[in-house]
């Protein structure tokens, strides 16, 4: 599912315009973006939890010629689902 496809479901879902669905997912994607920019976390209770990790500086190899190269430390985004998220797929 792509992101129109996703704004075409939430309208038929909650029975709003095209046009509200895709302020209102852009709202949240935007919401979700700056709170993690910010480090903190967003939970949605029985969806999942996003956060931001910390990924260490390491040592990994150039593919074309096989020489060590550093690669630095980031923040990475990261999204634990929630139980009734699991349950829903399995």
């Amino acid at each position: 599912m792509n992101k129109s496809e996703l704004i075409e479901a939430i309208a038929a879902s909650a029975d709003i315009p095209k046009a509200a669905a895709s302020r209102a997912l852009d709202a949240m994607v935007d919401t979700v973006a700056d709170s993690l920019k910010k480090g903190d976390s967003v939970s949605l209770v029985g969806f999942g939890t996003f956060t931001v990790k910390e990924r260490a500086a390491r040592t990994g190899r150039n593919p074309q010629t096989g020489d060590p190269i550093e690669i630095s430390a980031a923040k990475v985004p990261s999204f634990k689902a929630g139980k009734a998220l699991k349950d829903s797929v399995n």
